[in-house]
C-alpha cells in the first residue's frame, strides 16, 4: 500500500470519528435538555401543590381548630419540602431520593389532613374545601404524570450515556447518569381498608 492511501484512509477515519463525536455530543445535549425540561415540569407540579396547601389548611382550620397537631404537621412538611431543591444539572440518585422523601412527607401529612375531614360533615359540604380538594387531587395526578415523563426522559438519556460507543464520548464530555423517581417506600403494600 502506498503512503498516500494510508493517509487517505486515516483522514477518512478521523473525519468519520469527528462527525460521529459531534453527532453523539449534540444528541446527548438534546437529551440532557429534555431531562431538565421534564424535571422543571415535576417541580412546577410540586410547587402547585405547595401553593394549594395554605388555602386548604386555612379552610380546615375554621372547622377543625382542635386538630392543630395535624395542621401543623402539614405546614411543617410543606416548609421542609420547599427547602429541598435539586439542581437539574446534578440529578443524582441520592439528591432525587432526598427530594422524593421530602415530597413524600407532604403526601403523608395531606393524607392525614384529608382523613380528619371525614369527622366534619360541615367541612366536607363546604364549597371552598370541595374545590380545593378537587384541585389537590388533580395536582396529585399531574405530579404522577410529570414524574412518569421525567423517568422516560431520564431513561432515554441514561441509555445514551451508557451505550457503547456513546459512553466513551459521554465520559469525555462529562455526561453522567441521571437519577429517576422510584416508588415510595411501602408502596408495594396495599392500603388496609376497614369499615
Amino acid at each position: 500500500m502506498k503512503k498516500s492511501t494510508i493517509y487517505l484512509v486515516l483522514a477518512v477515519l478521523v473525519v468519520f470519528c469527528g462527525f460521529y463525536g459531534c453527532n453523539t455530543y449534540n444528541g446527548l445535549v438534546a437529551q440532557d435538555e429534555n431531562v431538565s425540561r421534564a424535571w422543571s415540569d415535576v417541580e412546577t407540579q410540586y410547587q402547585r401543590r405547595a401553593d394549594l396547601i395554605p388555602n386548604l389548611v386555612n379552610t380546615v382550620k375554621g372547622y377543625a381548630a382542635h386538630e392543630s397537631q395535624t395542621l401543623q404537621a402539614v405546614v411543617e412538611a410543606r416548609s421542609k419540602a420547599t427547602q429541598v431543591t435539586v439542581d437539574p444539572t446534578n440529578l443524582t440518585p441520592e439528591k432525587l431520593a432526598e427530594y422524593q422523601a421530602a415530597q413524600g412527607e407532604v403526601s403523608q401529612a395531606l393524607g392525614r389532613l384529608l382523613a380528619i375531614t371525614e369527622n366534619y360533615p360541615d367541612l366536607k359540604a363546604n364549597e371552598q374545601f370541595s374545590e380545593l380538594q378537587a384541585q389537590l387531587e388533580g395536582t396529585e395526578n399531574r405530579i404522577a404524570e410529570s414524574r412518569r415523563l421525567f423517568n422516560v426522559a431520564a431513561q432515554e438519556y441514561n441509555v445514551s450515556v451508557r451505550r457503547f460507543p456513546g459512553n466513551i464520548f459521554a465520559s469525555l464530555f462529562g455526561f453522567s447518569v441521571k437519577g429517576n423517581f422510584k416508588a415510595d417506600a411501602g408502596a408495594e403494600k396495599a392500603p388496609e381498608v376497614s369499615f
